[in-house]
């Protein structure tokens, strides 16, 4: 009974999903609870003998052996002083590892990039800033006790409240509501200081607004479904349009090589992911369910697919294998991006939208608030809604937030609200709160009073108070401390602070840095100093090393305040370690012209005489493409950015930045998989198909066809020695792919890979004839079509070429492809009789 008790115990601490330390714990927890029931076995036997011992014995035995019973009486009376305090020590040992396995251990890192020093950097935040409110020590979270009065989940253990007021906790910041018998293991971070905890931050590629259904957003935690909202096309964040400017830049690392370390010191870490899980996901520690449906709950890795929950995913080991995908994944470490100031969407052949999501409202926009939006019922008798702006620029774009606030509250109180709808975690003594008031369309700003800092005033847009949030710091004229991050540079520490006056330059603060980093100040030379803001994705821009940084940052601070809280500065080699040859492609061009040609036309749309790049080739004359190379990642930037908005003979060109494969980091085991989807193909399913092969596999192994076609693929694989093509689209997608393979396999190390055929929409008979099915219905799983794919067969195909020379031409041209025709064959035959008639119907 009490092994049977002991076991129920430990069930229900797995069922809450405290098991932090339960797998090391469970041999020490298995011997106490064998040991008590023996225990409690002896200790009755010794009771049973030594009541009915007595009894047993015959007065009429000799006294000798009476004295001896009487000293064995005694000491079964001994041994059951000891079984009884021995089960007493048993039992409180149990206790105390059982109490030991409910409590929070020391949290491993979460992210992908984080650091142990920005860990520590929050955690000394919270613990001289928590003020009357309960906050998860590490965690940032601000917790209130609040009463629910409606059937509402915990978004740590993802039980219902019970109880008719459904009394919890619910953080301020981020929404998080929690049991209090879960205040204490609560894992997940605050929404508010993720963005602190980043060490390296990666833009995320936004999808088009939309209502996104059955999805959370990863800021305020709450439903997508009725709010619009937008998704990253390569990782699994979701949120809200009017929360977009408190998203977190933490998208995959999908290009990590360091060609200073082998191949064998790389490692591959976990992206950890919060929420969102797919249905019946269950966590890999404890094989118990960790989705749930009603909140913001459980842990995915954006890589390998492994689930768990908020705690066990700590017991998973760092280094990442790539789940059952590893076979077919291109790993990061194999990839190398050009340093150019491109957004990430031309990076990784994303089609742009024509309807962008807005970075800023309209001027005279009155309804918009990066917050919630006002609710005329929201406001009560005793409390004040605020509109607050954080600088100059903001108040001019009419960008603002709401902070609920109570009419008696103190200054104090005022600012620390308003600094936590701002997601600012630093010390308030720093930040001041100023009425505005316009007098003869100028802004007036006026000091609140300290006592009663809202009595009798009300003034501007709506009768609502507006205030600005303005930095506080006496001595920004003198000095200001500067946090300069080391990003990819290896050194032993990940940021260092540097105080700076009012004439210290940018090379000053470089030279400073690699002092306090332990690197000599003579290389300063060497480095830049770059600034990154990191609202709204991510945005280099390189200072000048003759520029004085306090101006810059004291016109920030005016200006946005969140903006320059989110405005790192990062130290970067000017000399690209990766090599500083950058290639684009270009299409849309004339077909058939000789390379000349082809140098005209770029040079006019560039408008310049001189060639920026240098090389041109190779040069696919049948569709009009070519390649281009630069030296100088700069000046590919420019002309990259000069060719997007060109068109030539009425039509666009299409510019693309192409990635580079290191071939000889690839594992032996592992054959990459090339994803080519038509995007047009069966009423648009290859928008959603492309969308989730990007965030199971590299995204740079996933393209779009109708996005300068197959040859961009095949051109970026060309070194790779072995890799498999999986063509999503019809019977002519797959056409037009064997025809660029025979062009670009030529020059390819690899000229005849393996060709797998998801069949989209009609005209569908060879994907009939390879055993992949008459079509793609929307309902079958991605992961497991990949899965397919590394099982499937590899029977062979013939493939036919045909040259037709013109017997017209008499003179030798210097193009090759004006003198002959190159016809691609395979032994598949069809008339398209399918694809004419739906075209018909269309």
């Amino acid at each position: 009974l009490t092994e049977f008790f002991f076991a129920s115990i430990i069930e229900v601490c797995s069922q809450r999903g405290d098991t932090s330390k339960q797998a090391s714990n469970r041999p020490t927890v298995c011997a106490v609870s064998a040991c008590l029931p023996v225990c409690l076995f002896c200790l009755s036997l010794s009771l049973f003998l030594s009541a009915y011992l007595p009894v047993i014995l015959p007065a009429c035995l000799p006294l000798k052996i009476r004295r001896l019973s009487n000293r064995f009486l005694l000491l079964l009376i001994l041994l059951q002083l000891f079984l009884f305090f021995s089960f007493l020590a048993l039992t409180a040992c149990l206790f105390f590892i059982l109490r030991g396995n409910c409590k929070i251990a020391k949290m491993a890192v979460e992210g992908h990039n984080l650091e142990p020093q920005l860990l520590q950097m929050i955690e000394e935040y919270v613990d001289c800033n928590s003020g009357e409110v309960i906050g998860a020590r590490g965690r940032g979270h601000f917790f209130v006790k609040k009463n629910f009065g409606k059937p509402i989940h915990c978004h740590h253990c993802c039980d219902l409240f019970w109880g008719i007021l459904s009394q919890g906790y619910i953080c301020e910041t981020c929404n998080f509501i929690c049991h209090e018998k879960c205040l204490k293991t609560v894992a997940s971070f605050c929404s508010g200081i993720a963005m602190q905890l980043i060490k390296n931050p990666v833009a995320h590629c936004w999808s088009e607004p939309g209502f996104v259904k059955r999805k959370f957003c990863l800021v305020c935690r709450k439903k997508t479904d009725d709010v619009e909202s937008v998704e990253c096309e390569v990782c699994d964040y979701y949120v809200h349009v009017d929360c977009l400017d408190l998203a977190v830049s933490d998208c995959r690392e999908a290009s990590t090589f360091i060609s200073s370390l082998e191949p064998t010191t790389q490692r591959q870490h976990h992206h950890w992911r919060e929420g969102n899980l797919n249905p019946g996901s269950k966590c890999t520690v404890c094989r118990k369910s960790c989705w749930s449906s009603e909140c913001l709950a459980g842990m995915r890795c954006q890589w390998c697919n492994r689930t768990a929950h908020a705690i066990c995913y700590r017991q998973i080991v760092t280094d990442c294998d790539f789940g059952p995908l590893r076979p077919i994944m291109l790993p990061p470490n194999c990839l190398t991006i050009p340093r150019a100031e491109l957004p990430m969407e031309l990076l990784l052949s994303i089609k742009r939208r024509e309807k962008e999501v807005p970075i800023s409202p309209s001027k005279n926009s009155d309804d918009f608030s990066s917050s919630l939006p006002e609710d005329p019922n929201r406001e009560k008798d005793d409390n004040e809604i605020l509109r607050v702006y954080d600088g100059n620029v903001s108040y001019e774009n009419n960008v603002f937030r709401t902070c609920s606030v109570p009419r008696s509250a103190s200054l104090d109180q005022i600012l620390e609200a308003i600094l936590r709808s701002f997601h600012i975690y630093d010390n308030p003594a720093y930040y001041m709160l100023t009425s505005i008031k316009e007098v003869d369309d100028r802004i007036v700003e006026y000091p609140l009073d300290r006592v009663e800092p809202l009595k009798g005033i009300r003034n501007l847009q709506n009768g609502r108070l507006s205030l600005f949030l303005r930095y506080n710091n006496p001595n920004c004229d003198e000095a200001i401390t500067l946090k300069v991050y080391g990003g990819w540079l290896r050194i032993p520490i990940t940021f260092c602070t540097v105080t700076i006056n009012p004439t210290t330059t940018t090379d000053e603060v470089i030279s400073e840095a690699l002092s306090q980093v332990g690197m000599p100040s003579l290389s300063s030379s060497m480095y830049n100093l770059v600034e990154v803001e990191l609202s709204r994705g991510v945005v280099e821009k390189t200072l000048d090393p003759q520029e004085p940084v306090m101006p810059l940052l004291l016109a920030q601070q005016r200006n946005s305040l969140k903006r320059y809280l989110s405005t790192r500065y990062y130290l970067q080699e000017k000399e690209d370690p990766h090599g500083s040859t950058v290639s684009l492609f270009v299409a849309n061009l004339p077909p058939t012209l000789t390379q000349k040609q082809y140098e005209k036309i770029l040079l006019r749309l560039l408008e310049t005489e001189t060639r920026p790049f240098s090389a041109i080739g190779p040069i696919y004359f049948e569709y009009g493409s070519l390649v281009m190379t630069f030296n100088s990642p700069k000046v590919a930037t420019k002309v990259c950015l000069k060719l997007q908005d060109v068109s030539y003979e009425e039509r666009k060109l299409l510019v693309l930045c192409l990635p580079n494969i290191q071939a000889h980091m690839i594992p032996a085991d592992v054959e990459p998989l090339v994803v080519l989807v038509n995007m047009r193909s069966g009423g648009c399913q290859g928008a959603d198909l492309i969308r989730s092969f990007r965030k199971l596999l590299n995204p740079f192994q996933v393209f779009d066809v109708m996005n300068g076609g197959p040859l961009v693929a095949l051109y970026v694989f060309r070194n790779v020695p072995k890799y498999k093509i999986l063509v999503c689209g019809g019977d002519g997608t797959a056409g037009w792919v064997l025809q660029c393979l025979d062009i670009v396999g030529q020059d390819s190390v690899c000229s005849s890979p393996p060709c797998a055929l998801l069949p989209l929409g009609t005209g569908n008979d060879l994907a009939r004839v390879l055993r992949w099915g008459s079509g793609y219905t929307g309902q079958e799983d991605p992961l497991q079509i990949l899965k397919d794919i590394i099982e499937a067969d590899e029977p062979s195909s013939e493939l036919s070429c045909a040259l037709e020379q013109n017997p017209d031409r008499a003179l030798p041209m210097n193009n090759p492809e004006e003198q002959t025709s190159m016809i691609i064959m395979n032994n598949y035959f069809g008339i398209g009789l399918d694809a004419e008639s739906t075209h018909g119907l269309v």
